[in-house]
This record gives C-alpha cells, structure tokens and sequence, in this order.
C-alpha cells in the first residue's frame, strides 16, 4: 500500500504545482518548480510501471470536475499533519506543549476522518476495493501528466 500513497501523493500535488506554476513571478521560484514537476513526472512515470494488473486508462487529462483532486488534497494534508504531531509528541519534554499537541493531533484524526468518509461516499477514495484504488491512482497519475 506505500506504492498507493507514494502515487497519490505525487500525483495529487503534481496536479497542485501545474496549476500553481502560471502564478508563480519570481525566476528562481519558477525553476524550482518546474524542476519539482519534472521530478514528479519522472517519480510518476517510474512508479506505474509497477501497476500491470491495474487497467491503464486512455491518456488525456480531465479539466471537469476537480472534487476528487481537491479532497485528495486536503486528505493528504490531514494524513501529513497527524504524522506530524504523532512524531513531535515524541519530540517534547514539555508537558504543556505535549498536551496541545495531543489535542491538535486527535482533532487531525477527526479531520482526517471527515475527508476520508466524505471521499469513500462520492467513490473518490476506493480504498475496500484495491483493483478500482490501483486503477484510480492511475487514472490520477495520468490525469497529472498530461496537463
């Protein structure tokens, strides 16, 4: 399952930085993330060749509906930040601050649980199903390529 999160993950922000990119005024910004795309890209197109039993869907990227990419987006977001204060709980000798980072931390889980619940009922996160999760995360990948 790493190669799922490695993949969406990538792929999710791939599609954030290509969107970003037009934005983007200063030059040395702007190189760091083109270098960062194509460093993506290249992770990406590296990564699917490990999905041979997952269906390849035609290339050509979809600008319809973005809802998928944006719950992704935000549930990768709310995976990080529950990491996050997983790992600096471990890293406090304070106990007041071991004590906020424990309540941020089960408010991430609840956030976290919202998002992930609201993707499952839409068909946006298949995770009980790891064929269409597989598929999805090409179908993603793809989407992210080709923009």
């Amino acid at each position: 399952m790493e190669l799922h999160e490695l993949v969406a993950f990538q792929a999710n922000n791939l599609m954030g930085f290509k969107m970003q990119l037009p934005d983007v005024k200063d030059p040395q910004l702007h190189a760091l993330y083109v270098e960062t795309i194509q460093g993506l890209e290249q992770n990406l197109k590296d990564l699917l060749q490990f999905y041979p039993s997952a269906p390849h869907p035609a290339r050509g990227g979809s600008k319809g509906d973005m809802t998928g990419f944006y719950a992704g987006h935000l549930l990768g977001f709310a995976k990080t930040a529950v990491r996050s204060y997983a790992i600096a709980i471990t890293e406090t000798s304070t106990p007041q601050l071991r004590d906020t980072f424990q309540k941020q931390l089960n408010n991430a889980i609840k956030l976290h649980a919202k998002i992930f619940n609201f993707m499952l009922e839409r068909g946006l996160y298949p995770s009980y199903n790891l064929d269409k999760l597989l598929a999805t995360d090409v179908q993603n990948a793809n989407m992210a390529l080709n923009m």
